[in-house]
């Protein structure tokens, strides 16, 4: 059934392919480039003049620009860019003719702060943008530099709908989703733990980043396998024309970037290759001992390493291939009350390719990875979850003037293994082989002051059986120049499960579970009805609206509102008390099966003001949420419901050529919910059986708890300031100092209550730091 259905779907993709001999208009794309390094200059305006009429493009993370039914004639391709001087070029275009471009911008000699470049508010008119930030590593750097690195998990959590958990094992909950909801990707490489267990840190070291494109809902018929949220992660390729690299240390951690050309290129136009190479590792549970002895005099518990490296190869024409690999490690050491550690390695190709009689764009990735994971607590034995996976995909776009076509396929297969021992040495174990199939469609149009951006995924979990049809939808109204109202809607699935409960509180064990076959056969909905679970999927439907506002050309507005109805999740099943066997047969399911299934709504509103002028950035964020599950028996809200989220943050460039970089940052969040302990009393285990001599045994100390997530943590807020210094050595050679300081005020912000200890844990005190760069 899986080949009838690729067949199926290649062959539809092929007959949607556009040919541009049935073209009447000429089509003029290519790429721009950097001229420094190499690097393709994305999200760039490119404008075409002249013949009594100007058209326009954008950059896209591969610097590729399209511009198609161009009228015969005479025209200039011209690029105005802040920080690069003004590029013109000489076209002649005729009928049915497409022409290629190779184009590299120059940095600018001379200082254009008052340039306003109008690429944002293109972009902002011609795609729906509803639910997405476009993240790249300049504006990742806007926020304090914790440990002397910017990193991406620290400007996740000012993202709008992004809710932190912490800065110890903390996690990100996006719009109402859970962790294991949120897919991750790697240059096309699907990734299964971005963030590492402190906090402030993801194994996307900063300097390796192109760009960074965050969907919090809404999001198109390209991406799927999540019902919640995607990001997706672009990676730098090495610099094509000199050797150059960094070196960096602080009182967190150090790294060392190394890259350059393995062939460059004779002449602009010809091909090249290059290579980057990255290493980060931490000792911040080696030099706490010394900065930090006030934290613990055992020092911090954490460790981790990121090593990424990458190989180029890039044509003529503008297409190239690459290929990468990677080995992230993690560890947690809590003083022998338990032991963490993760390790997750992967490889992969992608590659984008300029066929030369069509005006197609095609890309694909092909990829492997591994991740590991084991937690070992106290005297019991090792919790432990892998998964072993491969992905595939093949891109298709085409431009019609402002009209724009997606569609691909996609193939992913893993394994999963996971190993639980409970408290009496029971074991709980499953190893799974699961393979998928998608293929999708998306083409948006432009109609006067519409956006339309309509799409379909047809997603085949083949090791289910399953078909499940996806269809999406997105709209703009361009009301006036500067007012602009959005929509989207969408419904996802996905196979994933956690392995741990979304009731947990404190949980760095992050494993995963595919299609629990161990299920109910049927859900008690709110209002009293049932409805039969026919497959194991998770499913939810999204439906977003907002607007948006430019009230000035430095100040603009974004509103949005969400509802994502998670209309079957997966989850462990922490009531079972009874063996799914025969003599238990009359015993219902919600004590017997090792999983349950929940309803849940998410729901709320987010506000982003954003302002940008001669060197001060300011981006304020508010978010309203509210987020409730229904597991058959009660309503309850999830460990992750925070009512309100505040996050503010400023940075001011100042001094001679900016040398001098002030930020600061500031975040709120209303308390988590918890379960509240009613008392506690002696658990009999019976650990030998009908057998067991219950007055010789010694009971456990076991905890009653109240009702379920009735109880608010206290709220959550804390400031984190930075100040960085670059000196200039020479055009080529800086020297950077990074002063930043954590928890400014020294909340005592909660981690969690150990209940029978009796004793609160925080999160991370003041931490101050210091970091050294040298860039060459």
């Amino acid at each position: 059934m899986t080949s009838s259905l690729m067949k199926r779907l290649a062959l539809w993709m092929v007959l949607c392919l556009p040919m541009s001999a049935l073209a009447q208009l000429g089509t003029v794309r290519g790429f721009v480039y950097e001229q420094e390094t190499g690097e393709p200059a994305i999200f760039t305006p490119v404008s075409l003049v002249g013949a009594g009429t100007t058209l326009g493009a954008e950059t896209d993370v591969n610097g590729y620009f399209s511009i198609s039914k161009v009228p015969a004639g005479k025209y200039t391709l011209r690029i105005v860019s802040l920080g690069f001087d003004t590029l013109s070029k000489a076209l002649d275009v005729r009928k049915d003719q497409l022409i290629t471009e190779k184009l590299y911008l120059s940095k600018s000699t001379i200082e254009m702060r008052d340039l306003v470049v109008t690429a944002e508010k293109r972009e902002a008119q011609n795609t729906v943008r509803l639910g997405v930030t476009k993240l790249t590593p300049k504006q990742i750097e806007r926020i304090p530099a914790i440990g002397g690195q910017a990193d991406l998990a620290q400007y996740m959590q000012v993202i709008p709908g992004v809710v932190f958990t912490g800065d110890q094992g903390g996690q990100l909950y996006i719009r109402g989703g859970s962790p294991i909801m949120n897919k991750t990707m790697l240059d096309g490489m699907v990734l299964y733990n971005p963030f590492h267990s402190i906090g402030l840190f993801s194994v996307f070291d900063n300097d390796i980043i192109r760009n960074a494109d965050v969907y919090t809902g809404g999001f198109n018929a390209e991406h799927g396998g999540r019902i919640s949220s995607v990001m997706d992660i672009t990676t730098r390729d090495g610099n094509k024309q000199r050797l150059s690299g960094k070196v960096s240390a602080s009182t967190f951690a150090a790294k060392a970037l190394l890259e350059g050309p393995l062939k460059k290129a004779k002449e602009e136009g010809d091909g090249s290759s290059s290579f980057l190479l990255n290493y980060r590792t931490s000792y911040l549970d080696q030099s706490s001992k010394t900065f930090y002895e006030y934290v613990d005099t055992a020092g911090l518990p954490f460790e981790f390493t990121d090593i990424y490296g990458k190989l180029s190869f890039n044509g003529s024409n503008g297409s190239k291939f690459n290929l990468f690999g990677f080995n992230f490690t993690d560890g947690v050491k809590y003083q022998g009350v338990s032991d963490l550690d993760w390790r997750n390695w992967g490889a992969g190709t992608n590659f984008v390719l300029v066929p030369s009689g069509s005006a197609v764009l095609i890309d694909g990735v092909f990829a492997l990875s591994n991740y590991n994971i084991e937690l070992q607590e106290a005297d019991l034995d090792p919790r432990t979850s892998e998964i072993a996976s491969f992905n595939g995909g093949l891109n298709f776009k085409y431009f019609v003037g402002d009209d724009e076509a997606r569609y691909g396929l996609e193939v992913l297969g893993f394994r999963t293994k996971y190993k639980f021992y409970n408290s009496i040495g029971l074991a709980y174990e499953q190893e799974e082989n699961t393979s998928e199939i998608a293929g999708y469609f998306n083409y948006k149009k432009r109609l006067k002051n519409w956006v339309i951006d309509p799409g379909l995924r047809l997603h085949f979990y083949a090791s289910l059986g399953v078909m499940n049809i996806e269809p999406r939808l997105g709209v703009k109204w361009n009301i006036t120049e500067t007012m602009r109202f959005k929509a989207a809607a969408g419904r996802y699935s996905q196979n994933l499960v956690a392995a741990n409960s979304d009731r947990d509180v404190v949980n760095l064990f992050y494993g995963f579970l595919s299609s629990p076959q161990n299920l109910p056969s049927s859900i008690t909905l709110e209002d009293g009805s049932t409805r039969e679970i026919k497959d194991p999927l998770q499913r939810a439907n999204h439906y977003l609206a907002g607007m948006e506002f430019d009230l000035t050309e430095v100040l603009s507005l974004n509103v949005e509102g969400y509802f994502k109805d998670f209309r079957q999740v997966t989850n462990i099943n922490r009531n079972k008390i009874y063996e799914d066997s025969p003599e238990f047969f009359d015993q219902p399911d919600a004590l017997k099966k090792d999983f349950i299934v929940e309803t849940g709504k998410a729901y709320g509103g987010d506000v982003l003001l954003k302002y940008e002028k001669e060197g001060l950035y300011v981006w304020a964020v508010y978010g309203l949420n509210y987020v409730t599950r229904w597991d058959g028996q009660q309503e309850y809200n999830p460990i992750w419901d925070r009512r309100h989220n505040v996050n503010l943050v400023v940075t001011y460039n100042f001094g001679k050529f900016d040398s001098w970089k002030a930020s600061v940052r500031w975040n709120y969040g209303s308390g988590f919910p918890f379960t509240q302990t009613q008392g506690f009393y002696g658990q009999e285990l019976f650990a030998g059986g009908v057998g067991t001599d219950y007055t010789t045994t010694n009971p456990e100390l076991s905890t009653l708890y109240g009702p379920l997530n009735q109880g608010r943590l206290p709220s959550y807020h804390r400031l984190d300031m930075g100040l960085t210094k670059t000196w200039r050595l020479d055009d080529r050679q800086t020297v950077q100092l990074d002063l930043s300081c954590t928890n400014v005020y020294d909340r005592q912000n909660i981690f969690y209550f150990d209940r029978v200890r009796y004793k609160r844990v925080d999160q991370l005190p003041i931490l101050p730091s210091i970091g050294f760069s040298y860039m060459f």
